[in-house]
This record gives structure tokens, C-alpha cells and sequence, in this order.
């Protein structure tokens, strides 16, 4: 009786949402005009003809995040790497060494289509990371992509097949120190090269300024990277698939290795 009394009463919440979301589409219609603000990201993400006011990027999400707001995405990517130094802190001094004898996992067929999947989804995942500027994407959702890898080898394989082919938690420490440096020294780049050019120059300049003309370049070799982007893009996804594989080891190291005495 009790269990038809909550199958009931959870219809009657989703049709009575259902009737309010639907009296609300009749009656609160967004307006169609574009706000001021948005006009001027859209008027000036990718503007060849003012250069000094422009990310040179097409995809305005990502000149938002990392140029026109990059200090507050640099607190923003703190907070997610604070919070893993504090899982890694309290994961202190476990370690697992690599068992070259048993892998275990689960059946050959599954094994051989990740086999197959695997570049795939590192392709895909590199993919979205390295074209941010360019379509939606970028760093975090890339590094978040490749790190699922990493996830499916250990389900499939079991986690001493990466720890056999060096996928440590150490080294994806240094891997993850590596992209959280090209992240700092990308946002000091123009900076630093103002300071030794004698010009005015801003932590995270991207493009030229009206009052600074230090800037990373739009394009390389005829391909646009819209200036430090694509850097910032490259190394936030380095960090994050690291960082991510890090939290998965230690969530799925074992309380104890094979073969250990209880």
C-alpha cells in the first residue's frame, strides 16, 4: 500500500511540473532583442578589423573562459587541483607495486575492442581539447575525454595493466605538474616578454592591446591558434586527464595486493 502511495504521488509531482513548465512556455516568452554585452563578445571574439580589441578566436565560449574572464578560470582550475592535492594527501603513502604475472580483467572479446576503442576515444579526446578555440571545447572537456581511458582499462583489464606500462600515480603527478607550469608560464608569457621588451604588457594578454603591443600570434604557420588558446587549451587537457587518472588509481588501488596475508 505504501509502495502504490509513493508510485502515485511521484506521477502526480511529474505531471503537475509538467503542467507548470508547460502554462510557463505559454506565458513567459524570453525576449528576442540581444543584450549589449553579448553583442560586444560576439562583435569582437574573432574581429580581423580591430585587432587590438579581439581574442582571434571563432569560438567565443572559449575566448570568454581563458581571455576575457582567464584570471577568474585560473581560481576556477585552483579549486579542482586543491581539491585533488587533498585526495592525494590523504591517499599518503599508499602505493602499489605492478603484479607482471597477473593482470587479470575480464574476457578477450572485451579486451580487444577496447584495444580498438581506446585510440578512438584519445583521438576524440585530443580532438575536442586541441580545437577549442576553434569549436566548442577545450582543455577540461578534452583531458576529461582521454581520462576516461585510463577508467576502462582498469574495469576491463584490472589496474596492474596500467601500473605494468607505467601509468603511476608518480608519474601522472609529474604529467599533471607539467601542464599546471605551461598553464602559469602561458598566462605570464606576454608579461615576462613585455618586461625584457621594455613594453607595457598584462598577465593573461592574449592578443595585442590598444596600450600594449605585446602579443601571442594569431596564427602559426597559417593555422589559426588565436594566440595563447590554444596553449592554455593544450595544457589544461594534460593536466586534467592526468589529474583525473591520478583520483582513479587511488580510488581503485586494492586494500591489499594478491596474495598478501589477511
Amino acid at each position: 500500500m505504501r509502495s502504490l502511495f509513493k508510485i502515485l504521488l511521484i506521477i502526480f509531482v511529474v505531471l503537475g511540473f509538467s503542467l507548470l513548465l508547460t502554462l510557463a512556455s505559454e506565458y513567459f516568452i524570453p525576449g528576442m532583442e540581444v543584450r549589449p554585452l553579448a553583442i560586444f563578445y560576439l562583435s569582437t571574439t574573432l574581429n580581423p578589423w580591430m585587432q587590438n580589441l579581439t581574442a582571434n578566436s571563432p569560438e567565443a565560449v572559449t575566448a570568454i573562459v581563458w581571455d576575457y574572464r582567464g584570471l577568474d578560470t585560473l581560481f576556477e582550475t585552483a579549486v579542482f587541483y586543491l581539491a585533488l592535492i587533498a585526495g592525494i594527501s590523504l591517499a599518503r603513502g599508499i602505493s602499489l607495486k605492478a603484479n607482471p604475472g597477473k593482470e587479470g580483467g575480464l574476457s578477450v572479446i572485451v579486451k580487444s575492442v577496447t584495444k580498438i576503442t581506446a585510440p578512438m576515444i584519445i583521438a576524440v579526446g585530443a580532438s575536442i581539447g586541441l580545437h577549442g578555440h576553434l569549436t566548442p571545447g577545450g582543455g577540461f572537456q578534452g583531458g576529461a575525454t582521454i581520462a576516461v581511458i585510463p577508467l576502462l582499462i582498469i574495469i576491463v583489464f584490472s589496474i596492474y595493466y596500467l601500473l605494468n606500462r607505467r601509468v603511476t600515480k608518480e608519474n601522472m603527478l609529474m604529467l599533471r605538474s607539467i601542464g599546471l607550469v605551461g598553464i602559469g608560464v602561458t598566462a605570464l608569457a606576454a608579461f615576462l616578454t613585455g618586461l625584457v621588451l621594455g613594453e607595457s604588457a598584462y598577465v593573461f594578454q592574449n592578443m595585442a592591446k590598444p596600450t600594449s603591443p605585446v602579443t601571442f600570434p594569431a596564427t602559426l604557420n597559417g593555422f589559426l591558434i588565436s594566440g595563447s588558446l590554444w596553449f592554455f587549451n593544450f595544457f589544461e587537457m594534460i593536466a586534467v586527464a592526468a589529474g583525473f587518472t591520478i583520483a582513479f588509481l587511488l580510488l581503485t588501488y586494492p586494500s591489499r595486493s594478491e596474495g598478501e596475508e589477511k
